[in-house]
């Protein structure tokens, strides 16, 4: 069975769906607790729910941040990969609307790639928030797969896939500073994140560095 097949069949549930369109329009990522509240069923039956949209890379599952003692919770989102035709906006679809944003206003991709992230949570700005963790968050919503690597204060989120990489090998300068302007949208959320440079890579191999640290009145 195609992708598509079994992403079509996975939404061809109406509570599948519905749970879907939630976790896309929450946007910042949902846990079972939040979906098991909104739609009155017990956990398990959203589990199974769950389950079937992640096997059908419609979802993505991730871990929480660890906040104390016991096992993090799960928190889902809708997959960076996913089609526009799904109801949500695919990856290349995002890059047209912010490459056409440059061409119109003549704004650098810094400032076009700050001012998506601006618009994209306004009105729910996070100061309390760990810095890290909050910019993780956001390069894997955009699909860029990061893992943290830590180094005393400087910390270099690592990102494993480029979700633009055949664009950025044509113009990487743009795809690239996009990016980094993203990171600098995110840092004016939260208290304390200093974003120092992006490292770039090949596109095709990823694993460009974002280095970044949090200021010390932040982190104590």
């Amino acid at each position: 069975m195609s992708t598509l097949q079994q992403q079509a069949k996975a939404l061809g549930d109406p509570t599948r769906h519905a749970i879907f369109q939630y976790i896309a329009d929450a946007g910042d990522g949902v846990d079972v607790a939040e979906l098991t509240e909104h739609f009155g069923f017990n956990h398990n039956a959203i589990r199974q729910h769950l389950a079937k949209l992640v096997d059908a890379d419609l979802v993505t599952e991730s871990p929480a941040p660890v906040t104390g003692r016991g096992r993090p919770k799960l928190i889902y989102r809708v997959s960076p990969s996913t089609e526009s035709r799904w109801g949500v906006a695919g990856p290349y679809e995002r890059l047209s609307w912010l490459l056409t944003e440059i061409v119109r206003s003549g704004e650098t991709p810094v400032e076009v790639g700050r001012r998506a992230i601006e618009r994209q949570h306004l009105g729910s700005p996070t100061p309390d928030r760990d810095p890290i963790d909050a910019l993780v968050a956001e390069m894997e919503r955009s699909g860029f797969e990061p893992t943290v690597r830590r180094r005393g204060d400087q910390v270099d989120i690592v990102l494993g896939t480029c979700p633009f990489a055949s664009t950025a090998q044509i113009d990487p300068d743009t795809v690239c500073n996009l990016h980094l302007g993203m990171a600098y949208g995110v840092a004016e959320l939260v208290d304390g994140l200093v974003i120092d440079e992006l490292v770039p890579h090949d596109p095709r191999r990823a694993n460009c560095r974002l280095r970044c640290h949090v200021a010390r009145s932040a982190a104590e």
